[in-house]
């Protein structure tokens, strides 16, 4: 049975692009397209940096200048996990007796899953709580500015090259309109910077928006190519005699997590500042509706927008599967459940031969022909023991039961490959009525949003036959 609560097991397909099949539980719902929507197909937008550790909300400006790192937190570079700043008294001696000493207080970062501290590498005690921990200068810092300097300048000039073969498409009859003597007109009465753009040659820095003064030649940034070296230091002699101590020795792990030095000793190990984390939200490509939007704020785990598909289309899940053999008719009991609070009518339709997303069936199926109706959601139903239950005159050869808002039904399966695991796919349609519409029609006779049928392709994966 645990197998069966899989949702693995149960694939809606997602028309775009390319056709994606997903689980009900990762897709979101469109309500104005009125279509499923994967991470696959939409747009990811970032609203807000924060720290996990100190919660510090951070703009994406000074996030990008401190390279998506807070400033405050560390993480440790032997477990990955935070670094917490620890307080401790050393004897220092008087500025006017310097014979004489005194007490105080020095703090030093450790952490508390592995117990390392900063005192192991060597790093000196602050006399602050927070701040002051700088990190060492990479000794390639200024080949590295000077690489993203030149691809940068490059990228700038790609940009340029596909607005101004945007814009030729646009206006092919722009250079056959005009001639040189009615541009040279034209530009003697101040017109001559419209049509400046259009001309061939010209660069396009105002309608790409960079910031260059008119006039002034973007200087050419040239980078040395890296060199080959025939000669690189010789290993120590006692390289392959001295015995190794692991403990000393960084995974490769840790070195990774550390790219601009790989520390090959842990003496070498230095904190790391902790990555920062984003809060995004998600939109439709199609309407460019937002599908999800979190709060602002980084400790709230609530959303402003949460369009998942589970609260909007209903969900089938399979209950139970009998022993399934090569050309014989078996029955499969399925539940329908209702996310919404309307009661909602479901038909099940067969797959047509031919149909481009029925790629993957291995198994005829025979599902109801009539219409399945769903009782509306009531989170208090489950709880109030004196309700009636309302009569919806259930064929019992199609319904097995009926409880609140779920129903469970009965399909049949006959299995047409023999060495393959046995697949079944139809389309689900149902009702649908858009609660962002107005329920009751307004003073302007606005009506009230009306039931739109949609249909979804369904994909069971029942497992392999019996032996």
């Amino acid at each position: 049975m645990a197998s069966l609560l899989q949702p693995e097991r149960v694939l809606y397909l997602v028309s775009g692009e390319k056709k994606i099949r997903s689980p009900l539980s990762n897709l979101y719902f469109c309500r104005y397209c009125l279509e499923l929507r994967s991470l696959e197909c939409v747009s990811h937008e970032v609203d807000s940096h924060y720290c996990p550790s100190c919660l510090e909300n951070m703009p994406s400006a000074e996030a990008k200048l401190k390279k998506n790192r807070c400033a405050n937190c560390f993480d440790c570079p032997c477990c990955m996990h935070t670094l917490s700043t620890r307080a401790t008294n050393i004897p220092a001696p008087l500025p006017d007796d310097p014979a004489k000493t005194t007490m105080k207080k020095a703090y030093y970062l450790a952490c508390g899953f592995c117990r390392w501290t900063s005192r192991d590498v060597g790093m000196a005690d602050k006399s602050v709580a927070s701040g002051g921990w700088q990190e060492p200068e990479n000794p390639h810092a200024q080949r590295i500015a000077k690489l993203i300097e030149f691809y940068q300048q490059l990228a700038q000039r790609e940009k340029l090259e596909r607005d101004r073969k945007k814009l030729a498409r646009r206006r092919p009859y722009m250079p056959l309109a005009f001639s040189q003597h009615t541009i040279h007109v034209v530009e003697k009465y101040g017109l001559g910077t419209r049509l400046q753009r259009q001309r061939s040659g010209v660069p396009l820095s105002s309608l790409s928006g960079l910031s260059l003064k008119e006039g002034e030649d973007q200087k050419e940034i040239k980078i040395e190519p890296a060199q080959a070296l025939d000669e690189v230091e010789p290993l120590p002699e006692d390289y392959y005699t001295r015995p190794v101590n692991l403990p000393e020795v960084t995974t490769l792990r840790q070195r990774l997590l550390q790219p601009d030095f790989q520390p090959a000793g842990a003496p070498q190990m230095l904190p790391k500042h902790k990555h920062l984390l984003i809060k995004r939200s998600l939109r439709c490509r199609k309407c460019e509706h937002n599908l999800s939007k979190p709060e602002f704020n980084p400790t709230s785990i609530k959303f402003k927008i949460q369009l998942v598909a589970l609260n909007y289309v209903p969900e089938v899940r399979i209950m139970s599967i009998p022993n399934l053999r090569y050309m014989k008719e078996s029955q499969v009991l399925l539940t329908l459940t209702n996310p919404v609070e309307n009661v909602t009518c479901v038909t099940l339709v067969p797959c047509e031969e031919g149909d481009l997303d029925n790629i993957n069936s291995t198994a005829k199926v025979l599902v109801p022909s009539k219409e399945l109706l769903l009782a509306g959601k009531d989170a208090a139903a489950e709880y109030d023991e004196l309700a009636e239950p309302q009569d919806f005159q259930d064929d019992p050869d199609v319904v097995a039961f009926r409880k609140s808002n779920k129903i469970g039904f009965f399909i049949k399966v006959t299995p047409q490959c023999e060495n393959r695991d046995v697949t079944v796919s139809f389309k689900m349609r149902h009702d649908f009525r858009n609660l962002s519409a107005p329920v009751r029609p307004s003073d302007e006779g606005e009506a009230p949003s009306e039931a739109v049928w949609l249909s979804h392709h369904v994909e069971l994966s029942l497992g392999s036959l019996a032996p």
